[in-house]
């Protein structure tokens, strides 16, 4: 007879994180989101993390040259995929103007596109192309063969020379004498260049190449939240630039930015305004799973396992049946207790509702590792009328899926808000204005100035006059069920059915 212990060795669900998945390809949900994108009605793709931005950047890269709607779209990633960010480089530069960064952006679209082109119509060039390939190498941006670090670099260089001093002198006036240094930089677009052609001159030029060649190149940002991680001082102003560069190169149809970005890094970069946002959230998509879509992404990797899903007959099911061959149909039991999906929807979200795959994964996985370690300690036949995955295993994958978040995505990303959420340790899960104010040590009228940063990042929930922490973050602080107030008799009570 099979044994649980020798079927959960066989099954093996995948990385949650898509730049560690090799087998991504073969299970990745086409979203809407990704419709959009490939359909050219969005270019920002802005989602919390976990949320799949990456697997679609990878997948948008991958399959691209198959998809018919993509047929004379070239994508060219702006980024290296793994290691560190290579736009860090601009971290170690001295904070510049939010102009100049616009200026650095464009010039590396100029000189990532350019290149490229140059080398695959190398010996067949269109009209047009000896100007961009002339234009280049007198702005030391020709690079052969270059990959898109090495281009970065060069372009980094190139922005240090717009700040070499041109020349300086010494103005010496009056019978008092008065002595005023006096320096010129490089700042102008033609100042080290025997040509009077601005960025945008030769952007348009480089359109102009890729309009006669027949194509249109898609450059795809993604990775923005690490890439200044240690430099907080640079990663707004030349993010911003990014955005404005994106707003300017739209000029050139031919050349499209695709930006995917985290929500939060959005707010920040558009806070305080930004001109022209309207024009900015006219091409953006934010992503969203339904619940139907995180069943069936899980499913699909399920049956990836070829041994594990003949072992369970899964054969043809529909994602329900074979669900509910893998799990026990309750983890709490009781009439009023939700079914095993509706618990895990209930405890993968956060306080803004958003249930990112990464956290389903994440669970599921922690829960085959302690079914696993159950199964070596009293081990267990298969039958079809048991569950695989056990409702302690669950819960207990719920523990340490806690535990994480916790420190890699709230610790991790909280800045200033981190020691406001660690008086929320080892409290109850759901507050008024009264029970924060203590707990906070403000007072009531300042209770949501205090905490909106925590429902911004998903921490609290807003339910009407309540504020709950959601189930996600819960084990990982030791925060117990229950309200931190007292509630009034004449008050009604809801049951938390949670």
């Amino acid at each position: 007879m099979t044994t649980i212990k020798e079927l959960l060795r066989k099954l093996n669900l995948g990385a949650s994180v898509a730049e560690f998945d090799e087998a991504l390809e073969s299970y990745f949900v086409e979203t809407d989101t990704f419709r959009a994108l490939v359909d050219d009605r969005v270019d920002i793709v802005a989602g919390d993390k976990g949320t799949g931005k990456t697997a679609i950047y990878r997948i948008l890269q991958k399959r691209y040259s198959k998809l018919p709607q993509l047929k004379h779209v070239e994508v060219l990633p702006a980024f290296n995929p793994t290691g560190s960010p290579v736009f860090q480089r601009l971290g170690e530069q001295d904070r510049y103007e939010e102009g100049v960064y616009i200026r650095l952006w464009k010039t590396y679209i100029l000189s990532l596109v350019g290149n490229w082109m140059l080398d695959v119509w190398d010996g067949s060039f269109t009209p047009t192309m000896p100007t961009l390939d002339h234009l280049l190498a007198e702005h030391d941006l020709r690079v052969k063969n270059g990959e898109a670090q090495n281009i970065f670099v060069r372009t980094i260089q190139r922005m240090s020379c717009w700040f070499r001093p041109k020349a300086a002198s010494v103005e010496i006036a009056g019978p008092g004498v008065s002595i005023t240094p006096q320096v010129e930089f490089n700042s102008s677009e033609s100042s080290s260049s025997k040509s009077n052609f601005t960025v945008d001159d030769k952007l348009r030029i480089l359109n102009q190449c890729l309009e006669e060649a027949g194509i249109s190149v898609w450059v795809a940002v993604d990775r923005l939240d690490e890439a200044f991680q240690g430099f907080p001082e640079v990663e707004i102003p030349s993010l911003r630039a990014l955005f404005r560069s994106y707003l300017d190169i739209l000029d050139f149809p031919r050349i499209r930015l695709k930006l995917f970005v985290r929500r939060d890094l959005f707010r920040r970069i558009i806070e305080g305004g930004f001109v022209n946002l309207t024009h900015v959230n006219a091409r953006k998509i934010e992503v969203i799973w339904d619940e139907e879509d995180l069943l069936n992404l899980l499913c699909r990797r399920i049956r990836e396992n070829g041994e594990f899903a003949d072992a369970l007959s899964l054969g043809e099911m529909q994602d329900d049946a074979v669900f509910e061959r893998v799990f026990p149909k309750q983890v709490d039991v009781g009439k009023r207790k939700p079914q095993t999906w509706t618990w895990i929807m209930r405890r993968i979200r956060d306080g803004n509702d958003i249930k990112p795959p990464r956290n389903l994964i994440d669970l599921i996985s922690m829960a085959q590792q302690a079914q696993m370690r159950r199964e070596e300690r009293e081990e267990r036949e298969y039958s079809s009328d048991k569950p695989i995955i056990e409702a302690d295993a669950l819960r207990r994958g719920l523990t340490q899926l806690s535990e994480q978040r916790v420190n890699d995505t709230l610790f991790a990303e909280a800045g200033g808000s981190a020691h406001i959420m660690e008086r929320f340790r080892h409290g109850k899960a759901e507050h008024n204005n009264a029970s924060l104010s203590e707990l906070l040590g403000v007072t009531e009228h300042d209770v949501r100035k205090t905490i909106q940063p925590l429902i911004d990042i998903g921490f609290l929930e807003d339910i009407r006059e309540t504020y709950k922490v959601p189930a996600l973050y819960r084990d990982g602080l030791r925060i117990t069920q229950g309200k931190a107030f007292e509630v009034r008799p004449d008050s009604e009570e809801t049951e938390d059915e949670e």
